[in-house]
Parts: C-alpha cells; sequence; structure tokens
C-alpha cells in the first residue's frame, strides 16, 4: 500500500519549508527570507516511531486578490495537496498574529475534513506559548506552539501526526526502488514541467511562460508500459553569471543533486531557439556523471519550415557531437506529440547503460582492428592491443590492456569508441575507455 500523506500548508514565509527539513530530518527543502520560494509541491519521506509517511511542502496560499503571477497556480498546488493528504498541518507565524490570508487557509482545511493540526511556528521562547490562544479563533482545533528553527515542540506534533494517520494494513507497501531514476532538465523555460505534467497526466508542476518558474526539483512516480518511472523536474539553469537571487542558486544545487541520482538524463531543448552553448553544458554534467541522455527537441509544432528545422538539426550537430549516440525526439509537451516515447527511450538508455558485454565479443572487435593495421604509432613504438574486458556498468566501463597506453590520444580513443557502439548496442548511453599496460 501506498504510505500516508502528511501536506504541510499555510500562507507565505510562515516556516513551512523549515518545519519540513526539521520533521524529515534533511535539508531538501529550500528555505529562505524570501516570500514565495516553495512554488511546486515536494515529496519528503520521513518517518517517525517506525511509522513511515510523505510530507508534502506547498508554496503559500495567498489571497484570490494577489498580484502575484504564479499565486493562482501556487494555490491550485496547495489545494491538490490538500485533497490527496491522509493529515493536514497548518502553520501559521505567532509573531505577526492572525491575518486575512491564515483566515483564507484556514477555510480551506475546514472544508477539506480531513484530521488537521494548527501549529504556532516561530514561539522560540516556551513563556509565549500563552499567546497562542489567539489562534483558537480560526477555528481549526487546539493551537500547537513550535518552533520550526529549534525544533521545539516538534517531537509532541510528530506523535500527534502519527497518531492520526490510517492504520496500518498488513499488506506491505510495493517499494520504489524499481522504479528508473529519470531527470528532466534543461534551461529555464524550454518546458520541461510541461512535458513532466503531459507524462503524469496532471499539473504536478507550475508552468508558466515566466522563466525560472520551477524553483526546486519536484519528483513523482510513474507507470509505463508496466514499468516504473521516478520523473524529477529540475529547475532550470542558466550561465552562473545570470544567476543573481539565492533562491536560485539553491535549485540549481537541487537540479545537479537529482542528476547525480538519476539514471536517465532527459535534456529538453526549445527547438524555436535551437541547440544553444548552455545545453551543450547540461549535457556535458549529464555525461560527466555517468547518466544515460535522451535529447527532447520541445516545441517542435512551432518549427513550421523546412528552413528552421534545418537550423535546428544544424544546432544540434554543432553543439551535441560528443553526444552523437544520445537518441534525439522531436516533441511538443503542448500538443502531447510523441511525448510517450520519452519513457520508452529512457528505458531503452538505460538498458544499454547497465548492459554486460561478453569478453569474446570484445576480443573478436579486437582481432578485426589488429587485421586492418589502425594503430598508433610514435617515433619506433607502436601500440598493440592484447585484449580487453568490460570493468563496470553504469556506465558500462571498458578496460583494454596494451604494450603501451601513453600511446593512446583522442583520436584513437574515439576511433576505438566508434568500433565499439558499431558493434554493440549502446545507444543512449556513454561509455568509459581505460588503457592499461599488461602486468
Amino acid at each position: 500500500m501506498a504510505k500516508p500523506i502528511v501536506a504541510v500548508v499555510g500562507r507565505p514565509n510562515v516556516g513551512k519549508s523549515t518545519l519540513v527539513n526539521r520533521l524529515a530530518e534533511r535539508r531538501e527543502a529550500i528555505v529562505h527570507e524570501s516570500r514565495g520560494v516553495t512554488r511546486d509541491r515536494s515529496y519528503h519521506d520521513t518517518d517517525w516511531n517506525g511509522r513511515e509517511f510523505v510530507l508534502v511542502d506547498t508554496g503559500g496560499i495567498e489571497s484570490i486578490h494577489s498580484q502575484d503571477t504564479f499565486a493562482p497556480r501556487i494555490r491550485e498546488q496547495a489545494l491538490l495537496a490538500c485533497e490527496e493528504a491522509d493529515v493536514i498541518v497548518f502553520v501559521v507565524d505567532g509573531t505577526v498574529g492572525i491575518t486575512d490570508e491564515d483566515e483564507e487557509v484556514a477555510r480551506v482545511v475546514r472544508r477539506s475534513k480531513k484530521p488537521s493540526f494548527l501549529v504556532v511556528n516561530k514561539v522560540d521562547d516556551p513563556s509565549r506559548e500563552l499567546a497562542t490562544w489567539d489562534f483558537y479563533a480560526l477555528g481549526v482545533g487546539e493551537p500547537i506552539p513550535i518552533s520550526a528553527g529549534h525544533g521545539h515542540g516538534t517531537g509532541d506534533l510528530l506523535d500527534d501526526v502519527v497518531a492520526a494517520l490510517p492504520p496500518e494494513e498488513e499488506q506491505q507497501e510495493q517499494p520504489d526502488d524499481d522504479a528508473l531514476n529519470v531527470a528532466i532538465i534543461g534551461r529555464p523555460n524550454v518546458g520541461k514541467s510541461s512535458l513532466t505534467n503531459r507524462l503524469v497526466g496532471q499539473n504536478r508542476s507550475i508552468v508558466s511562460d515566466v522563466a525560472g518558474t520551477t524553483r526546486d526539483a519536484v519528483d513523482v512516480v510513474v507507470e509505463h508500459g508496466g514499468a516504473r518511472y521516478r520523473l524529477v523536474d529540475t529547475a532550470g539553469m542558466r550561465k552562473k553569471s545570470q544567476v543573481h537571487e539565492d533562491v536560485e542558486y539553491y535549485s540549481i544545487v537541487r537540479g545537479l543533486m537529482a542528476m547525480d541520482k538519476a539514471e536517465v538524463c532527459v535534456l529538453v531543448v526549445d527547438s524555436s531557439v535551437g541547440v544553444t552553448e548552455q545545453d551543450q553544458k547540461l549535457a556535458v554534467m549529464a555525461i560527466e556523471r555517468g547518466c544515460a541522455l535522451v535529447i527532447c527537441l520541445n516545441k517542435w509544432d512551432l518549427v513550421d519550415t523546412d528552413m528552421r528545422r534545418e537550423e535546428v538539426e544544424t544546432s544540434l550537430a554543432r553543439r551535441m557531437p560528443f553526444a552523437s549516440w544520445a537518441p534525439v525526439l522531436r516533441i511538443s509537451a503542448l500538443t502531447g506529440r510523441a511525448c510517450l516515447k520519452v519513457l520508452d527511450v529512457a528505458q531503452r538508455a538505460a538498458q544499454a547503460r547497465s548492459s554486460r558485454v561478453q569478453t569474446s565479443k570484445l576480443n573478436g572487435l579486437l582481432d578485426e582492428i589488429r587485421q586492418s593495421g589502425h594503430t598508433v604509432t610514435s617515433k619506433n613504438r607502436r601500440l598493440k592491443l592484447n585484449y580487453a574486458t568490460q570493468a563496470n556498468t553504469c556506465p558500462p566501463t571498458f578496460t583494454f590492456f596494451c604494450n603501451a597506453p601513453d600511446l593512446v590520444d583522442d583520436n584513437f580513443e574515439r576511433f576505438m569508441e566508434n568500433r565499439l557502439r558499431e558493434r554493440i548496442d549502446l545507444v543512449g548511453t556513454p561509455i568509459r575507455l581505460k588503457f592499461r599496460k599488461k602486468d
């Protein structure tokens, strides 16, 4: 069975993400003094006294009259979190008192009919707990004074939350360990969240034409074709010189962490712009981390002439010659064109990344290369390849034993990689080549 869900809701800047980090005992949610840092809802596994559950960090619910461009979408995400939750933790700011926005959130919580807890945060001094009585006026139950920053009162809160969760059933939860980790990466505003929503089938991430909408790495597990995928929608990564906000810096760090955990990176490129230098750098980052790579040319419906299509293809060939082995999909997250193919191609790339090649097949390839006479010479020295073996997977790593590893140059290494890819199905995965002297 699925783990029970605990949604943490409230108006902006009351300390929801700080509380989530405290309860989850990990600094996963971005915390900053700026208002409205959290936008999408993010999920964090945690447990208390042996009971496992999922904490959902939501964006601050603002007044329906708010001038913030993202306010309606953030509100929608928070409401969806309340709908799917088993327990709701409603957070208010004990240093400010009741605001109109608090009352609006209280109405949402009361309508949900779910077990809920009213948490008065930022009560750092226990002697001030009497000041929390004013919050009874919200009609959501007894105020619980805590300090998410210092940890005061959070243990008692967890005891109450766990007691309110649905009873555990004997059926064991299906583990997510078999899910393929897929990170969706790209520059800001190329359609990563739109693609995630299309694959998930619901508005899982906030979509806007404003660059930098996604602030945190948002993940969700989906099933397709009998396989499970854990999709991670990362924040758009731009050049360091263009990162001016602390929040965006931490968003990029979260994105890099998602790439570190990923088995496959789906690089989303804006076809209406073409492949840029930043797209190139993101591909290099994924390859350096040993991830399989799938390139999605999104917004292909906007490339409506043969000349523009040729320009996109040219930019791809010019910017990505080092990843010519990566499959390329021409998609439209807006219309749904070829989107489901992304998961199928990601699965194939992951299989190539974890594949193991028979030693006899590798040495058969070496025999062909020796017969062709292709090698490297320097002065009176000549490179001789003796035998080869696969040393590792994820990504595939091949070791070639030879007489003089120092003779191997970049050209010969590329030659060997091309010959390997001609003989072996390694589409979508980087490979590592090592040349060692035979003992």
